[in-house]
């Protein structure tokens, strides 16, 4: 039985930048090297967390490649590639797979609904334009419109260069259909919780690992729960679930989310910078309080941090 190119815990990365809204390359590099020094399965940049939506192409282009080079083959790298458009996706993909990212991650196009027949048109269109393994990305809250299991179990079916889902929902039900829709047909084809705290239900389904936030910052937290799932220790993975499922209020401390995450990753320890693009505004303090209490709460910090 084939297995899946990609799976475990990929944390998507955060984009750190100077108090002018510039790519800060040395801030990224002690991030970088702090996700290779920990138990993480690959690094995801330019996904949400990573801000892409508010960065220029330019930008975007900068930072894959940086990341890319930074990480120079000792973890896998996705790069996320949305566009709107799909040749503008498609354009995404080519360069990705230029500078050697291990696969790409597609969310599909917000702002105009499409229907099913366009919106499988959309990723065939990717996938036969591109040789990079690609991972489609299900986050209707922010598209405004679901990938149906039914189309999702089609791309699987029709494109074998289309190898995963990264599944943002905030339900396990989801997940459940559609691993029960994939997994018997295309058994390589991995399906990641896209929220944290769905990481032990999606693993119990027979899914492949989550894309968390908090991986981060907490990468003990997911990372742990894994191990513990593979080796039967379950008591301890419940211990863990129940540590992480105090995280989860951190993602609505404000929104966007950016710069929650990055002032934990200042609370764990990392010199970096705490800066987001407009529309995104800095932490009010009363946030930063509330932040800690939260890491005070998962066991991630102490008092003396």
């Amino acid at each position: 039985m084939s297995q899946p190119r990609f799976s475990g815990v990929i944390p998507p990365v955060p984009t750190l930048f100077n108090e002018l809204g510039e790519f800060d390359s040395v801030a990224q590099a002690i991030l970088i090297e702090h996700l290779l020094s920990s138990p993480v399965d690959g690094l995801f940049f330019l996904g949400s967390a990573g801000e892409f939506a508010h960065m220029s192409e330019a930008q975007r282009t900068q930072v894959a490649e940086f990341c890319v080079r930074q990480v120079a083959g000792r973890k896998p790298v996705l790069i996320g590639i949305a566009y709107c458009g799909t040749q503008q996706t498609i354009n995404a993909g080519l360069h990705a797979q230029q500078i050697g990212a291990s696969g790409a991650v597609v969310v599909n196009p917000w702002y105009n609904p499409l229907s099913e027949a366009n919106l499988l048109n959309h990723y065939k269109t990717i996938a036969n334009a591109l040789e990079l393994p690609i991972i489609l990305y299900n986050f209707p809250a922010l598209t405004g419109q679901p990938l149906p299991v039914n189309v999702i179990r089609e791309l699987a079916l029709s494109c074998p260069n289309i190898v995963g889902l990264k599944d943002t929902v905030d339900t396990l039900s989801h997940i459940r259909e559609t691993i029960h829709a994939v997994k018997p047909h295309r058994p390589d084809f991995a399906i990641f919780a896209g929220y944290d705290e769905y990481l032990l239900g999606t693993l119990i389904l027979g899914g492949d690992g989550c894309i968390p936030a908090s991986a981060n910052f907490a990468p003990q937290l997911t990372c742990g729960i894994l191990d513990a799932f593979r080796k039967q220790d379950f008591s301890r993975a419940v211990e863990l679930q129940q540590s992480l499922s105090w995280i989860p209020p951190l993602y609505s401390m404000d929104l966007p989310f950016y710069n929650a995450v990055k002032y934990a990753l200042q609370l764990i320890g990392l010199d970096i910078p705490v800066h987001s693009l407009p529309p995104a505004s800095p932490l009010k303090e009363e946030m930063k309080v509330e932040i800690k209490n939260i890491l005070l709460r998962a066991g991630v910090i102490n008092n003396k941090e």
